[in-house]
């Protein structure tokens, strides 16, 4: 599926992966509307082609305003790209007691749901769309995790919302078939996102010296090329890729 003359939706699209993902499918010619929480887009930069809209993903109203204002901006949407999470380490039982479920909660609510939601709504709105070859009219892609595999100690909580966007995608892209929806999941290993940005560089480094090959932290410009790749490549659907370096993380 071509990218050029195309409207785009990237959650979480103010930072990170999606700030990544937004700023490559803009230099594509993808008309891109960056969902993000207000705090979010408040420090992000302008980009050419990249218009962003406050929204929290596990609103209905608002996930469905704003894929109405990318449904109704002139070109056809095709494209969602879910990149909105968070990632709080906890253990089941630690020193304080159980795990806060309130915690796990929201958790699950944004990781899982909110994909969910901006799925749903997003994909109404792409299957109105004239079909293209083959009957596709989009494609959406969502972010799990390598943890929804082999999540770590702390990571109860994230991974087991990840463990549920990687089992999401082939029912969904079954489900999304009849309109010419395609559904890819990619899972990252670790990135180097703002979310690391406060740690020391000896702790980078120990990250890194996991990563069997190449031996660094991702770049968020690789998620974005890896997602651009999948909406260009008609064939890929209903899987998930690791984006890792081979890493395979052990228990801590």
């Amino acid at each position: 599926m071509q990218i050029t003359g195309t409207a785009a939706i990237v959650t979480g699209g103010a930072s990170g992966l999606g700030g990544a993902t937004a700023r490559a499918l803009a230099a594509k010619g993808a008309h891109v509307f960056a969902l993000d929480l207000p705090g979010a887009i408040e420090k992000a930069e302008a980009v050419e082609g990249v218009t962003y809209l406050s929204a929290d993903v596990t609103s209905p109203e608002q996930v469905q305003a704003a894929v109405d204002t990318a449904a109704g901006s002139g070109p056809a949407l095709r494209i969602v790209v879910n990149c909105a999470g968070i990632g709080p380490s906890t253990r089941t039982v630690g020193k304080n007691g159980p795990h806060d479920l309130d915690l796990y909660r929201k958790v699950v609510e944004i990781n899982l749901v909110g994909t969910f939601n901006v799925l749903r709504l997003a994909a109404a709105a792409i299957g109105k769309t004239e079909p293209l070859e083959d009957g596709q009219r989009g494609i959406v892609i969502n972010t799990a995790s390598i943890a929804a595999f082999d999540g770590q100690i702390g990571q109860v909580a994230y991974a087991s919302s990840k463990a549920a966007v990687v089992g999401m995608t082939l029912p969904a892209a079954r489900d999304l078939s009849s309109v010419g929806i395609r559904v890819m999941t990619i899972a990252p290993g670790i990135v180097d996102t703002p979310m690391l940005a406060t740690v020391s560089d000896e702790f980078r480094a120990g990250l890194a010296a996991g990563v069997p090959f190449p031996k660094r932290l991702a770049l968020p410009a690789e998620y974005a090329q890896l997602a651009l790749t999948i909406v260009e490549h008609d064939y890929l659907n209903g899987e998930v890729i690791r984006m890792d370096g081979a890493l395979r993380m052990a228990p801590r």
